[in-house]
């Protein structure tokens, strides 16, 4: 009897060590080995100046496609500018390359041009936690070591860098430069909203990550959470020193830069129109409070123009009297 009692015993201790293990080794499964480093996947060439670099991200354990326009002199060291695309991280035809003429305006200027192509309703920041539905979103870590460190090694560079983002990835070009100083010489904001943890930004921030599926409090707690404080660039704007900064809204009036994108008017005036109104008052807000400071910037106002691509390209294009000599382009 003692020895069938002593090999049942022997048989719960092996299996109790057994679950034990699984329990340690399974999560392990689907993450990134933690000696992991980005590298290039592969390069998708387009033209002899633009293609997809592919990026293997170590802290998503994924491939990311981004869009790179390279400068005429491809064997001379260039600084880089990353431009971040709006809330359906360009995966809907809406990329800077795809919904602008860009190509155009950077062919005789000697930097790269980087874009991200994924992160819809990531907000482009690291998220606490991974969302059931939008899954392991670190694009902060991803966006200021992963794929620069890529971009770097794959072509000539300086390691001078600027980035600039639209929309809601406005507030998350601010968040990178005070989250990465060492990485970002200057910052562009496109019409968004750097006021990221007040009640009508986290109003609005729940909504639209809603829209994707997603939890916004997975990103960064819920509201009042520290995390929403500590990603905030009107409460961190003291960071923001001493690097270039670039601010444009216009005043949701829709104008010609917008009917080229082809959009209804009447769907601009009560749409576009109405965010870009309330993205205007966010960015004048924010500007006004660098100035009392004493930080230095450069901000726009446009008389007219609507939440559209034809106005964030207009800035885009405004923005490089103020990043491209901050990066030495």
């Amino acid at each position: 009897m003692r020895v069938a009692t002593h090999q049942r015993r022997s048989r719960r201790t092996i299996s109790g060590i057994v679950i034990a293990l699984l329990a340690l080794i399974v999560p392990l499964l689907g993450a990134a080995p933690a000696s992991a480093a980005p590298r290039l996947d592969r390069i998708d060439w387009v033209t002899d100046r633009f293609a997809i670099v592919h990026v293997y991200s170590p802290s998503m354990n994924t491939v990311i496609a981004n869009e790179v326009f390279l400068p005429a002199n491809r064997g001379a060291a260039s600084p880089s500018v990353y431009l971040l695309p709006g809330v359906d991280g360009g995966q809907e035809a809406n990329s800077w390359f795809r919904s602008t003429n860009l190509e155009n305006f950077f062919a005789n200027k000697h930097v790269k041009v980087v874009s991200p192509i994924g992160g819809r309703y990531s907000l482009y920041t690291d998220w606490q936690t991974d969302d059931p539905i939008l899954g392991r979103n670190k694009w902060i870590t991803y966006l200021s070591h992963e794929l620069p460190a890529v971009i770097d090694a794959t072509f000539p560079s300086t390691g001078r860098n600027a980035v600039g983002g639209l929309s809601l990835s406005g507030a998350a070009a601010l968040d990178l430069g005070i989250q990465a100083p060492g990485r970002f010489q200057a910052v562009a904001s496109y019409s968004g909203c750097p006021r990221v943890s007040s009640p009508e930004s986290v109003a609005t921030y729940a909504a639209v990550v809603a829209f994707g599926g997603g939890n916004v409090f997975n990103a960064f707690g819920p509201p009042t959470a520290p995390g929403w404080y500590e990603h905030d660039p009107s409460l961190n704007a003291e960071r923001l020193r001493g690097k270039a900064i670039y601010l444009a809204a216009a005043s949701g009036i829709p104008g010609d830069r917008d009917f080229s994108t082809g959009l209804n008017p009447g769907l601009q005036a009560l749409g576009a129109g109405v965010i870009e109104g309330a993205t205007g008052a966010c960015t004048a807000a924010f500007a006004n409070q660098l100035g009392q400071m004493g930080i230095p910037h450069t901000y726009t106002r446009q008389d007219t123009g609507a939440h559209t691509w034809g106005l964030f390209e207009h800035q885009m294009r405004d923005s490089w009297r103020v990043l491209g000599p901050a990066i030495g382009a």
